[in-house]
């Protein structure tokens, strides 16, 4: 199971957990894969803390960050400015009924305010250059930050160069032929390759169409494929396409070490693959979810679209702040952004099971090919 981005890394498997917990990133990261914390929403401060943690925790094995930076996002024509001059740009581009219409879904919902004086403020924290930037300088501090990966888009040429001047690898997330081709003329060290089954923003183009298509096309680069993988079959089914490992996100929301409130964790599990569905109401990008009456309301007529990157995220701050906070009253509305492989997610298991699990499965998967092999 060992492929060449396990030997430059200096992992076991190739098998990589994109996760917004700290504590899903030390575990598998100890388990022989690779743990890559999303910092999207994250301050630079809290990115340090949560960075600082690990490395305390981790041993001396590797990780990765994960940055959000669009390849086209509302107000980048604003170019690098101060962050806060360019949220106020921004805020001032959101129409007031986006906002009204966000209250009165929580409102009809039941979903408490948080209390005066306890809200945080609203930041663009990710999102764009400008306010990704800072979280970089922070990545790039912690000497077991092995990898920084861009979830939208071709990373900007001073970012790659930054990432790999340091030492680094540099990769990105696509889910389109002429996207994969894109970062491979920007000289990105790797490529995630995400079908239309995965979780959070995904394309149109189902994983195993698109996984081989990407693989030829940028080849001899890497690829890890992504979009659905949640059992080691599918991993072995993505590594004889000639993809170089996988990367998992929805597959951790379930473990022993997620971050997830129950409420959260108790939806994922009684969710089926059909529960899922892609919709801008949260991020103002399609993004896969379980579908509630917050997704429902967004696309009834009648009522106010989405907007873009990142003001629907503007949009929604209070409404993702208060559905982490009352969990358990907030369900009907709430931001659950999972793949269609939730069909899978029917237990609570800690990453160091999951992780045995997928390379034991990829075994029995590989031996019967073997065995079919032999009997030509």
């Amino acid at each position: 199971m060992r492929t060449e981005i396990c030997n430059r890394l200096g992992i076991e498997f190739p098998i990589f957990a994109f996760t917004h917990c700290r504590d899903v990133v030390t575990a598998v990261s100890q388990a022989g894969g690779l743990g890559v914390l999303g910092v999207v929403g994250f301050s630079p401060e809290q990115i340090e803390q949560e960075c600082r943690w690990i490395d305390d925790h981790i041993g001396d094995k590797p990780y990765g960050i994960d940055l959000v930076i669009p390849q086209k996002y509302e107000g980048m024509d604003a170019g690098k400015i101060d962050p806060k001059e360019l949220e106020a740009k921004l805020d001032g581009m959101i129409p007031a009924e986006h906002r009204a219409f966000a209250a009165k879904l929580l409102s009809d919902a039941g979903v408490p305010e948080i209390p005066e004086g306890e809200a945080h403020l609203q930041e663009l924290l990710g999102w764009t250059e400008s306010t990704a930037t800072p979280q970089l300088d922070v990545a790039l501090s912690h000497d077991k930050v092995r990898v920084i990966a861009n979830a939208l888009g071709t990373p900007p040429a001073g970012i790659v160069k930054r990432v790999q001047e340091s030492g680094r690898l540099m990769g990105a997330l696509c889910g389109k032929i002429h996207q994969a081709v894109r970062h491979r003329d920007a000289g990105l060290d790797f490529i995630i390759a995400q079908g239309y089954e995965g979780g959070g923003h995904t394309g149109e183009i189902g994983s195993v169409v698109l996984w081989p298509q990407i693989i030829d096309a940028v080849a001899p680069m890497p690829v890890l494929a992504a979009g659905g993988i949640g059992n080691g079959r599918q991993v072995a089914a993505a590594l004889a396409m000639g993809a170089e490992g996988a990367w998992l996100g929805s597959a951790w929301l379930t473990t022993a070490e997620s971050g997830c409130e129950p409420p959260q964790v108790e939806s994922y599990l009684q969710a089926t693959s059909q529960d899922t569905v892609r919709s801008r109401s949260y991020t103002g990008k399609p993004c896969r979810m379980l579908r509630n009456e917050w997704t429902e309301a967004w696309e009834r007529d009648g009522t106010p679209d989405p907007l873009g990157m990142p003001l629907q995220g503007m949009v929604t701050a209070d409404a993702v702040q208060r559905v982490h906070r009352y969990g358990d009253k907030s369900q009907r509305v709430a931001f659950n952004p999972v793949g269609q492989v939730v069909g899978q997610m029917s237990e609570v298991k800690s990453c160091r099971d999951v992780i045995y699990e997928l390379v034991e499965q990829y075994v029995e998967a590989s031996g019967r090919l073997e065995k079919l092999n032999a009997n030509v």
